[in-house]
Order: C-alpha cells, then sequence, then structure tokens
C-alpha cells in the first residue's frame, strides 16, 4: 500500500548536508500495525513524515498504492492525505473555540448530513459520548489525545499515522491511547513513532532506526 524505495531526506545545516533518512526501504501493508521505534533526533518522525506525504523525499521514492508522492501536485497530495489518512501528534492539537464534536467533525474528508451522526458514534466507541459538547480545556489530557483520535479515525481511514502520540501522558494513560488506536482502527493500518519498545507490544512489526537508517525490522 505504501513502498519507501531508497527515499531519503536531506536538510542543509550549514552548508552540510544532514540526512533525517537516508536510503529508506519500507513497505506498509494493508491492516498492519507497524511501529517506528527510535531515540530523540534518530530520524523516527522525519520518517513518518515522509511517508504519509508531509514532506517529500529528496531523493528515492514514496507511493501510496502504486501512486508516487513526487508525480503529483501539492493540492493533490494534501488531497489524497484528507481523504486516506488520519493524524494523531504527540500534543493533542485541539481548536480551543470548538467542542470536542466540532475537532472531530474536521476530520472528515467530505462533510455532508452524516457527518454529525459519524461523528458522535465515533466519541460514544471512544467513551467520550458525554464529553463531545465540552470544550478542549475542560478535559483531561487522556481525554483531549482521544479526541484527536476519533478525528483521526473519522471517515474509514486507509491510514493512521501516530507520532509519539503517548509522550506526553503517564504510562497507563499512554497504554489506554495505544488500545484505543488498535481497537478502533477497523481495517485501516496504523504507523506509530515512539521511543517506548512497551506501547509497540501489540504491533505487528517493529521497525528500529537509528541515525536515519533503518537497523532492524
Amino acid at each position: 500500500m505504501i513502498e519507501a524505495r531508497s527515499a531519503s531526506l536531506v536538510y542543509e545545516d550549514n552548508g552540510k548536508e544532514v540526512f533525517a533518512c537516508h536510503d529508506i526501504d519500507l513497505r506498509v501493508k494493508d491492516g498492519e500495525f507497524i511501529g517506528i521505534l527510535g531515540p530523540s533526533g534518530s530520524g523516527k518522525s522525519s520518517l513518518l513524515y515522509v511517508l504519509c506525504g508531509l514532506k517529500r523525499a529528496t531523493s528515492g521514492g514514496v507511493a501510496f498504492d502504486g501512486q508516487d508522492y513526487s508525480s503529483i501536485s501539492g493540492e493533490a497530495l494534501a488531497g489524497l492525505r484528507l481523504k486516506n489518512f488520519g493524524f494523531v501528534f504527540q500534543y493533542p492539537y485541539l481548536l480551543g473555540y470548538l467542542s470536542a464534536l466540532e475537532n472531530v467533525m474536521l476530520g472528515y474528508p467530505n462533510p455532508g448530513s452524516k457527518t454529525k451522526d459519524e461523528a458522535e458514534a465515533q466519541l460514544r466507541s471512544l467513551g467520550l459520548a458525554d464529553k463531545a459538547h465540552r470544550f478542549p480545556h475542560q478535559l483531561s489530557g487522556g481525554e483531549r489525545q482521544r479526541v484527536c483520535i476519533g478525528r483521526a479515525l473519522l471517515g474509514t481511514k486507509r491510514v493512521v499515522f501516530a507520532d509519539e502520540p503517548t509522550a506526553n501522558l503517564d504510562h497507563l494513560n499512554g497504554m489506554a491511547v495505544v488500545e484505543t488506536l488498535v481497537s478502533n482502527r477497523g481495517s485501516g493500518s496504523l504507523v506509530m513513532v515512539t521511543h517506548d519498545p512497551s506501547m509497540l507490544e501489540r504491533a505487528d512489526r517493529v521497525v528500529t532506526i537509528l541515525d536515519g537508517k533503518i537497523h532492524s525490522v
């Protein structure tokens, strides 16, 4: 489904090339939970951004369902992400002036008459039915992250990308977030970045990355 072929992401730092990712060969299969594990600065988040098209590979290629990201416009790539991908980040990025329900509804690629019903159903499945009309500042950290998960999953996404989604939570709440992601993704794939191997106990496969290179799969 997603395939990276000799993909590299290079930055320039004071005239020197710095590889955030270096010659990555990796395939994400349909329905797979793949963990990307590594210490801070190892390139794991950069790899996630390359796989989902938030950053284009400097060299090599990344394709989704056979369509290479480099062959389409930025607008078309953004549309591909909106339709097929959901995102959960380290910080629960929610709009403070919108309710939990309204924040979840933002994740729907084609808003329509059923969007609210589906968003409400998503919140019920996440145990947040009674918090639907609360604003982010009225929710706990774990609840805010679950709202982000609801937004990421709305519309039956093919892949959910999670970048350190448990980093700002205690271990118990972190495990609950992972369980929520795994249990509610349906038939979609999950790609999760973390520095904590205990968060990947249910992963189908764990990729270890160091210095921008894959060291084990």
